[in-house]
Parts: structure tokens; sequence; C-alpha cells
């Protein structure tokens, strides 16, 4: 039978706390309210044979149907315990239903939902938190949670859309890596024997893809030894902030990628800001975690500017404009916002139009992505190709001769 740790009060006012054994949290906490218990507080006890070596991760999936059924609850009318309770016991995952007994926990104490959920910032992004509560401030709870469960669904689906945008292009690169892995390793070092073997006088680009897999077959323990310093050079230099930046510079550098994560965090600024200022964040705050939330060094330095220039009176739309990062069409929707005070609504009509923009871009770059790596294969499977049969005609004349 499954053992739970408790805190409670006592009949005589003391704090006592130990373990009890029932089938389930409810009936623990019906067996120690029977004792005259109070106050009392139940959590899991978890022995080593109960123990996860790794506890599951909370997904991005999962927290919006959390967010979408506890709106739904509230709007209902069911107390915010009760509700918490309910999604707590119904979910699959450990992590989550562990969590919601602690947030459960905390509401019974008289903390806020978002003072709860702060305790769990690997779960609850800091937008979410701040979102939720500036919610509680206003009253709006049920609504919040309903905008915050459509944004992670957007989001979801945004990701989505890069994932299986990648898969058919991914699976020809590993092809072409295999291809050329199978013959440099085993087709064209029987051919070299055979070559040999005749003493024939080889033609340039047969001596030169002999010499390539030659010097593969060879030396292929410094050529993996070499990839793997340049890997780990990478990865310290990835490391420190200067690393990190120079990534993000070069990255948004490059043609045709560089604008398709730029239109990316532009989409999903747009969209954390939006949600923030309709929910009633302060614009300076809803600034700040938006830009830590795009985990790319050169926007957040460059967004880290404009907050300094918003908070000396220039406004939003400005110091975005001045920025260089942000498109002109989104510079333009913001200044719209501001001189209409309707910034909520044109952040939120910007971050439409970059979805838009972003799934339009993801194709192109899947479009041009895929014919380059078929290039790239047939131009090394015809350089193979032509250097084997030239070869092959060039002894056949030898012989001949």
């Amino acid at each position: 039978m499954p053992r739970y740790r408790y805190s409670a009060t006592s009949p005589t006012g003391q704090l006592t706390t130990g373990v009890a054994k029932a089938a389930s949290r409810e009936g623990a906490e019906l067996g120690l309210y029977e004792r005259e218990l109070r106050d009392i507080r139940v959590t899991d006890r978890r022995t080593v044979l109960r123990a996860e070596i790794s506890a599951p991760r909370v997904k991005r999936v999962e927290l919006m149907h959390l967010s979408r059924q506890l709106g739904a609850f509230v709007r209902a009318g069911v107390p915010l315990i009760e509700a918490v309770h309910t999604i707590g016991q119904e979910a699959q995952n450990s992590s989550l239903r562990r969590m919601m007994a602690e947030v459960e926990d905390g509401l019974r104490t008289g903390n806020k939902l978002s003072d709860c959920f702060d305790r769990h910032p690997k779960i609850f992004p800091e937008f979410y938190r701040g979102i939720l509560r500036s919610a509680e401030l206003t009253g709006q709870l049920d609504s919040v949670l309903d905008q915050l469960a459509t944004y992670l669904e957007r989001d979801l689906e945004a990701r989505r859309k890069v994932q299986s945008a990648m898969i058919y292009p991914a699976v020809i690169a590993l092809m072409s890596v295999g291809t050329v892995v199978v013959l440099a390793s085993f087709v064209l070092p029987r051919f070299k024997v055979f070559f040999q073997d005749l003493h024939a006088k080889l033609p340039l680009p047969t001596r030169m893809l002999l010499a390539v897999t030659g010097f593969i077959t060879d030396y292929w323990w410094a050529l993996l030894g070499g990839l793997g310093f340049i890997g780990l050079t990478v990865l310290l230099a990835l490391q420190t902030e200067t690393g990190r930046y120079r990534r993000d510079q070069l990255l948004l550098g490059i043609p045709v990628v560089g604008t398709t994560i730029e239109c990316a965090l532009v989409e999903r600024f747009s969209r954390i800001m939006s949600s923030m200022v309709a929910a009633g964040v302060g614009l300076p705050e809803a600034l700040r975690v938006a830009t830590e939330s795009l985990h790319n060094l050169v926007f957040i330095r460059a967004l880290s500017r404009v907050g300094e220039a918003m908070l000396e009176g220039e406004g939003l739309a400005k110091p975005l404009a001045d920025s260089t990062l942000f498109p002109a069409t989104a510079a333009q929707m913001f200044r719209v916002g501001e001189q209409t005070g309707t910034l909520d609504t044109q952040l939120e009509a910007t971050a439409k139009y970059y979805e838009g923009e972003l799934d339009y871009r993801i194709k192109k770059l899947t479009a041009l992505f895929e014919p380059a790596v078929i290039i790239v294969m047939g131009a090394v499977v015809g350089f193979v190709a032509i250097a084997l049969v030239s070869a092959m005609y060039g002894i056949f004349n030898q012989v001949k001769v």
C-alpha cells in the first residue's frame, strides 16, 4: 500500500508530522481528518523502489492541455483547489501529477496560483507566470488561461511545421552521407586492388578519387580525432556568451536561413508581447520577458537597448525600427498600435502576419535545401562514375593495344 508523508495540526494546536498508509491520497487525508487532525498537507513518500531514475519531462502540449482544462474549470465556477486536484489526479505524467499536488498544497495554505507556479520555473515559462499574475489581479483568470493555451498551441504548431519540413531534407542528407561512406569504405578499395593488379596507367580523375579514398581508409582515426577536437572546441566556445553571440550572428547572416530565423523571432516576440499587454502587464516588464524568451543574443542585446530607450520616453516602435533587426512592416504595425492605443491588437496582427510569413519561408528553405543536397550528391556520384568508367575505358584500350 502506498505511503504518504503528512504534516498537520493536532487537537492541542501542535504541528505533527509522519507517514500514513492509504490506498490513495484522498484516503490518507480522510484517515488523518478522522484522527481530528487539521490543516492537513499530504505529499507522496517516494521509496527507493518507487523512485524514478529520470522523471518524465512536462511537455508543452501537456502544459497547453492543463491551461485549457484549468480555464474551463474556473469558468464553470469550480473552486480552484478542486480544479487543481482533479487535473492532477487525471494526469498521466507522474511529474505533472506530483507538481499539481504541490500546487494544491500551496493553494490550501493561502498562496496564489501564480506563486505556486513560480516554484516550478522549468514547467511554466516566465511569460506564462507573468501573464497569470496579472490575470489574478484583474480577475480574468479563465480568459487568460484560454489565451495562454491558444498561444502554446500556436507555438507548438509552428514547431511542428519546422520539424515536419526538415524531415525529408534530413533523410536525403543522411542517405547521401551513407552512400559516400559505403563508396569510400567498401566499393572503391576493391577497385583500387583491381587497378593495381593490372599495372595500368590511370587517368587523373581516377587517381584523385583513389587518393582521397585511400587517405580516408588509412587515416580515418585522424579524421575522427580532428572532427572530435573541432566539435569539442565549438562546444566549449558555445558555453561562453561571446561564442553564443557569434553563433547567433552567423546564423542570422546566412542567406535564406537568416531571414527565416529572423521571421520566427519576430513572430514569437510579437505573440508573447501581445499576450502580456492584453493581460495588463506593464510594457517594460512585458518587453523584458518577451526578450528573454527569444534565446538569441543578437536580438536580446538589441532589445535591451530598446528597453533603455523606451524608459527614456522614446516609445517602443522607434527604438525597434532603429535596431534594424525588425522588418519595416513590423515596426510600422507597432507604431500604429502606439498611436491609436491598440498596441495589443497590432501585436497580435503582427504575430499572425509573421506566422504566415514563417510558414512560407520554411517551405522556401526546404525547397532550396532539397535540390542543393541532390545536386551535391549527384556531383559526388557523377565524379565517382566518371572516374571509374574512364579508368575502365583506359585499361581496355591499353590491353587492346
